[in-house]
């Protein structure tokens, strides 16, 4: 007898970001700021099969495209991750995602004494990438050196 085949609905317009790590999902959600009032169509599949990770999360998400912002915070959870942007039920574009060499605002430093921290210092974080995957990144500042597993809840909105 043959197995089912997993159904899910397509969706008009939006994204589908694919390839994300295996249950990382929630924390690309968290970035994204969902769920929200405004995301009436909202499709989470994680922990599914794949050919090339073994284990990974999918989102589609109806009328909703990312800005560059959310796609740099993206790539720091889930380096190997896709966006597809779907209009009329077709891809139109697809994009790997690339964690740029220096980020800037996106991640706050684990240094609670770094100046990027300071209360009353409005300077934005930045920090240089040492490694993609995992990732690694140093502090300009205070040249604190964040691993990826420290990244997940250190995101500035």
């Amino acid at each position: 007898m043959k197995e089912p085949d997993l159904k899910i609905k397509p969706i008009k317009n939006g994204t589908v970001i694919d390839h994300i790590t295996a249950n990382k999902s929630l924390y690309v959600l968290n970035i994204l700021g969902l769920p929200s009032e405004e995301a009436k169509d909202l499709t989470v599949a994680m922990n599914v099969s794949s050919h090339e990770m073994g284990r990974k999360d999918i989102l589609k998400i109806e009328n909703r495209e990312l800005n560059t912002h959310e796609v740099d915070q993206i790539a720091l959870i889930a380096p190997d991750a896709t966006i597809n942007i779907v209009r009329d039920y077709g891809i139109v574009q697809k994009e790997k995602v690339q964690l740029n060499k220096e980020l800037t605002g996106i991640i706050k430093c684990t240094n609670p004494k770094c100046i990027s921290n300071e209360q009353f210092e409005p300077i934005q974080s930045k920090f240089t990438v040492i490694n993609k995957s995992p990732a690694e990144l140093r502090c300009k500042y205070c040249e604190r050196i964040i691993k990826s597993k420290d990244i997940d809840l250190q995101f500035q909105n």
